[in-house]
């Protein structure tokens, strides 16, 4: 099972649909100035995908033919805290943007299957200098020199979050319909309930924009992605026989796919030939599909 032509068709796919939640960001998003969001144009080498976002708000993919890869990494840093969507259109991304990401984590997954890194040795520990050793460490230093604050880069993460087993929800009762309750305080200014949660409310995106920019990083990167997951099971793995020789645990996560159903994803197992019920989507069935290809990868890694 070579599975490179099924991971390039659901990357396909998965393009598709990011362009999707992006025009859909840029026709509900509030915009307060030009240019809320850039990072990049989506769907680089995709056709027709260039003439979505007309208004320039959301622009993810880099064109085709940028070979300027640091204006694109600069362009990726524009995220405004003014990004505003209305909420039934931030619950619609949100709903279809959380299965895309388990998608594309499991096509990364899947395209590191054989590959082999070997990771450079550890670095010595540096001795601590003379001014921190004896009784100088008792003298007062001098003031600190603030580091310059390093660029916060994008990345999708490689690893599902854990499930909450523990995790009860609390029961509140809403602010619109708390019970009023004065007292026997007769001069009491009355205050009016707040009014309940609108449709049409706005709520920041500045989150959501990031987790955009992330995963189309991530697309546009996919073999790069794929160097990087074989890094980190190369870490885990030495970490893994590091323990097991001291007798102590891990910190390592033992699987990068927790047990269960894909987090957002309404299949529990892909199967080309049955009968769907409606409410499946067509992400669902991407990452229903995808992750069957990520869990050949774990169990039969390719050792040739």
């Amino acid at each position: 099972m070579d599975g490179t032509a099924a991971i390039e068709r659901n990357w396909e796919a998965l393009k598709r649909i990011l362009v999707m939640l992006v025009a859909m960001a840029e026709m509900g998003a509030g915009r307060p100035g030009a240019g809320d969001l850039d990072a990049g144009r989506p769907g680089a080498g995709m056709p027709g995908a260039e003439g979505v976002g007309a208004g320039g708000l959301f622009t993810f993919f880099p064109r085709k033919g940028a070979a300027a890869s640091g204006q694109v990494r600069a362009e990726k840093s524009k995220l405004s805290p003014a990004l505003t969507l209305p909420r039934h259109l931030y619950l619609a991304i949100l709903r279809l943007l959380r299965p895309a990401e388990a998608a594309a984590r499991r096509l990364i997954i899947a395209a590191a299957r054989g590959i082999v890194v070997t990771l450079p040795p550890l670095r010595p520990r540096k001795p601590k200098p003379a001014t921190l050793r004896g009784p100088r460490a008792f003298l007062p230093k001098g003031p600190k020199k603030r580091a310059k604050p390093t660029p916060r880069t994008l990345s999708l993460s490689l690893l599902d979050p854990p499930r909450r087993l523990f995790h009860v929800p609390r029961r509140a009762v809403p602010a619109h319909a708390a019970p009023r309750i004065l007292g026997l305080d007769f001069g009491a200014t009355y205050r009016p309930l707040p009014p309940p949660p609108s449709p049409n409310d706005p709520i920041d995106a500045s989150r959501l924009g990031q987790r955009l920019a992330a995963l189309t990083a991530a697309l546009d990167d996919l073999p790069g992605q794929a160097q990087r997951f074989a890094r980190w099971k190369a870490r885990r793995h030495a970490a893994l026989a590091q323990n097991s020789q001291r007798g102590g645990t891990a910190r390592f996560q033992r699987s990068p796919l927790r047990r269960g159903r894909p987090p957002g994803g309404r299949l529990s197992n892909y199967d080309p030939v049955a009968t769907l019920p409606r409410k499946i989507r067509e992400v669902d069935e991407i990452l229903a599909h995808a992750h069957a290809l990520a869990v050949h990868a774990l169990d039969r890694p390719d050792t040739s």
